[in-house]
């Protein structure tokens, strides 16, 4: 029967991580230093789905935009153009776009103005 540890100094040296975020796939590396530096574009059927949401949000009203085919820094790209052409704030966050106000209509125009495929998404 094996004996407990009684120390830490006793495991020798045994490592337990509960990072498990996101990793490239090719070098198993976290998303932000992967060796291999290649950009991650949301996987999805290539429409962005363009939806009203207030829950969770104070009674705020937000819209928000997801399944965009573009890697990251295009992605806040297209972010400050939206936010810009609806003439309030935004933000990015894990690849969705979140836009203030109720803007489904201009927003599902403006992306498929810039060739994007759009379709309202929820009720």
């Amino acid at each position: 029967m094996a004996k407990k540890a009684s120390s830490f100094s006793a495991l020798g040296g045994l490592v337990f991580s509960t990072d498990a975020g996101r990793h490239c796939p090719d070098c198993s590396q976290p998303v932000g230093q992967c060796a291999c530096k290649q950009p991650v574009v949301a996987e999805g059927d290539g429409i962005a789905r363009v939806r009203r949401e207030s829950k969770g949000r104070g009674g705020k009203t937000v819209t928000t935009i997801s399944g965009v085919p573009l890697p990251p820094d295009q992605l806040k790209e297209l972010a400050s153009t939206l936010k810009r052409r609806c003439g309030t704030g935004g933000a990015l966050k894990d690849g969705v776009i979140e836009i203030q106000g109720d803007h489904v209509d201009l927003l599902i125009g403006e992306l498929v103005k810039q060739g994007f495929k759009a379709k309202k998404s929820g009720g």
